[in-house]
């Protein structure tokens, strides 16, 4: 049976416009590379991100990290590879999240926003995704 805490939930993935424009449009992010994956990372005020969020009407069920999974239709022109490969970095996600908690549990008042990018053009097996997402997981806990 699955854990409680190894669950992926809607409010843990980013998907509002103005965050992503945050993470991305504006400078103070971060990026790291561990081929086929390239996370960029923002460490963002809490509060701000909670005003950006109108549609979440509980504050206290807001999360601290949130995480965006993009693979690019030039690296795989059929949707169903481009599926497999989210599903992957998805799933690895979602089993090593917690090593960011200890990091972030210091940290009051703030909120990580993580996009992992895939580069390659080749389908990599499961276990490789799944040590790439831990590598990087633990560098961005680091840095942080």
């Amino acid at each position: 049976m699955e854990k409680q805490g190894e669950r992926l939930r809607k409010e843990e993935r980013l998907c509002s416009k103005k965050l992503i424009d945050t993470l991305f449009g504006t400078g103070g992010s971060h990026a790291m590379t561990s081929f086929p994956l390239k996370a960029v990372y923002r460490l963002t005020d809490g509060t701000e991100a909670r005003n950006v969020d109108t549609h979440i009407e509980n504050v206290s069920s807001m999360v601290d990290v949130q995480v965006l999974i993009s693979v690019p239709k030039k690296h795989f022109k059929r949707a169903v590879k481009r599926n497999r490969v989210k599903r992957q970095v998805r799933e690895a996600y979602r089993k090593h999240k917690q090593l960011l908690f200890p990091r972030m549990a210091e940290m009051t008042n703030k909120r990580l926003l993580i996009a992992f990018i895939w580069l390659s053009n080749e389908l990599t097996s499961s276990v490789t995704v799944e040590e790439r997402v831990e590598n990087l997981l633990h560098r961005i806990g680091e840095r942080i």
